[in-house]
């Protein structure tokens, strides 16, 4: 008689991560970004992991290199885009989310020039790093933007996209230090710029009588 050949033996489930090791995972994130802003690709990943309160083990379990930390520090960061978008989107007027979705893309543009050195220092190609979170927050940015033009507090011929390029144009061409609180006060030009002429009167108060 044939043996009857037996059933492989099924998979077990992946387990979640426990909520103690996503914490410890968020904190290595938090405290690498810090110190990747301070002092560049070569910052001390003992010091990091001594600054999270957890062991080198820990950090490398999590990260298995510096590479990788630095890798995983900028997607987080454009996943907090990502994230902050449909927040904004649930909770603010359709103007105010997009006001404050940009000035977090700011925010992003920072991060990115102290990182974006970095990564090239470590990567063999950091391009594919980089475009493989552009998709993602330009779908967020036409998101808010389509919401405020459908809202009638934006106009029609809005381009998400010029928005994105001129904040980061900004910051590429700036060299002072405070190019963030000027790139904030753009934000604002750009939206005020972008509104609707049934907008703009309906936030003018309308003259006092004499």
């Amino acid at each position: 008689m044939s043996k009857k050949r037996s059933k492989p033996a099924a998979k077990a489930p992946a387990r979640k991560p426990r909520i103690d090791a996503l914490r410890n995972r968020a904190r290595i994130l938090e405290v690498a970004k810090d110190a990747f802003t301070r002092y560049g690709a070569q910052a001390s990943l003992d010091e990091i992991a001594r600054q999270s309160e957890v062991g080198v083990g820990t950090l490398y379990r999590n990260f298995p290199s510096r590479e990788d930390l630095l890798k995983a520090v900028y997607r987080t960061e454009l996943e907090k885009l990502a994230e902050a978008q449909r927040r904004f989107a649930k909770t603010l007027s359709p103007v105010e989310a997009l006001r404050s979705w940009l000035l977090l893309f700011v925010e992003a543009i920072a991060a990115k020039q102290v990182i974006a050195p970095a990564l090239k220092e470590l990567t063999v190609d950091p391009k594919k790093v980089f475009e493989s979170s552009y998709q993602q927050i330009h779908e967020a940015n036409r998101a808010l933007v389509k919401r405020a033009i459908q809202s009638g507090d934006l106009r029609r011929d809005t381009e998400p996209a010029d928005l994105l390029r001129t904040l980061v144009g900004f910051a590429h061409v700036s060299d002072a230090a405070d190019w963030k609180q000027s790139a904030r006060r753009l934000v604002d030009i750009l939206i005020e710029g972008s509104r609707t002429n049934r907008s703009i009167h309906a936030r003018v108060a309308p003259a006092q009588k004499l």
